[in-house]
């Protein structure tokens, strides 16, 4: 599968690097910290260094869409696949690219841009042309409605492909259409329309094998066989690295303040290290059983609260804090808040007794 679409392979792997190509051209007039990630509701949430946008992004993004063609190739079923699907696969990792990349240098470029927008849309394109090519997947291990019953029997796997196809094909061009309403009732919505798209495939295949099992015509198929002891190991280990990287994740990171002769510095991992001279500081308090508020952007696991913050007691602020922090030194800065919690090697009331002598 991989020599018939050689051409089309170089082509997508070049278009899923182009974002690179313009970061690199664009690189003087980015921000060194530059948002990398949106929620559904449209507000930026996750933020990376200028290098990670450029390159890592795309870079992630073909490394995941080689995988799954190498996963796709390797399938000892040896099926006739029908190549129009593969081709279509092929083609969503590069949209896939351009589009987060133009998204995270439009906002990096102080563009407005409606990014709530975009989720619906890209699914919807998404779910709409897969549909289409759905009922034409031949029975593989690798692409398409993969289950139990598909994999056993291969009317099951055609019927199930056929119905999937209609519900994926309608369902695209209906989440399409939330564009048209008020940005909340948009997101319960394109959720709601999903739903049954994930699940209404399952349940239609289960309820065709129970009629065939009544009608006496089931019977399963020795083409699609179960994975390989090799197979199964990889399939461990791919899980057991995604798991262990989640708990990386989760788990691990810490918070500095380094005090300098004319400014500190507060070094966080995952996030963008602050330095303020001592003599921007226009205010320095101890605050005991803060109220931290919700995040609006940045980083939070199990370990560390980092990031842009909102809370009726300071307001819009930026919070370097390990999770579960009650006090915080409360810093004003041209007009800014800092706020810091406990450290690793540090309480809030330490750092504020370090500091508070510095800012004066």
């Amino acid at each position: 599968m991989i020599k018939k679409n050689k051409l089309t392979l170089i082509i997508t792997s070049i278009i899923t690097l182009l974002p690179c190509v313009f970061g690199m051209i664009m690189w003087d007039k980015l921000p060194n910290t530059m948002a990398t990630h949106w929620g559904v509701d449209g507000n930026a949430d996750g933020f990376g260094s200028k290098l990670f946008a450029i390159l890592g992004m795309p870079l992630i993004i073909l490394a995941i869409m080689w995988l799954c063609i190498l996963i796709t190739a390797k399938d000892n079923q040896k099926v006739e696949q029908n190549n129009k699907p593969f081709r279509l696969i092929l083609w969503i990792m590069p949209t896939i690219s351009c589009i987060a990349s133009a998204v995270t240098y439009a906002f990096a470029l102080g563009k407005d841009i409606n990014v709530s927008l975009i989720l619906p849309l890209l699914f919807g394109v998404m779910f709409t042309a897969i549909g289409n090519y759905t009922p034409k997947m031949k029975q593989n291990r690798t692409m398409g409605i993969k289950i139990k019953w598909t994999l056993e029997n291969e009317q099951n796997w055609n019927a199930t492909h056929r119905f999937g196809g209609r519900v994926w094909f309608y369902g695209g061009f209906a989440m399409m259409l939330t564009t048209l309403l008020p940005t909340k009732i948009m997101i319960w919505t394109m959720f709601a329309i999903m739903l049954p798209l994930v699940f209404a495939p399952a349940i239609y295949s289960y309820l065709y094998y129970k009629k065939q099992v009544k009608n006496g015509t089931y019977e399963v198929s020795n083409k699609i066989k179960p994975l390989s002891k090799k197979g199964k190991i990889a399939t461990i280990i791919a899980i057991s690295l995604i798991l262990c990287g989640v708990a990386v994740l989760m788990f691990t990171g810490e918070v500095e303040v380094n005090y300098g002769d004319d400014s500190f510095t507060v070094e966080a991992t995952y996030w963008s290290d602050l330095t303020v001279e001592y003599d921007a500081v226009d205010s320095i308090e101890l605050c005991e059983n803060a109220d931290f508020g919700t995040r609006v952007s940045g980083f939070g696991s199990a370990r560390l609260s980092l990031g842009n913050f909102k809370s009726d007691q300071f307001g819009n602020y930026t919070l370097y804090a390990y999770t579960g922090s009650e006090d915080a030194v409360v810093i004003s800065v041209d007009g800014s808040k800092l706020v810091i919690g406990d450290t690793e090697n540090q309480t809030a009331a330490e750092i504020y007794t370090k500091l508070s002598p510095l800012c004066k």
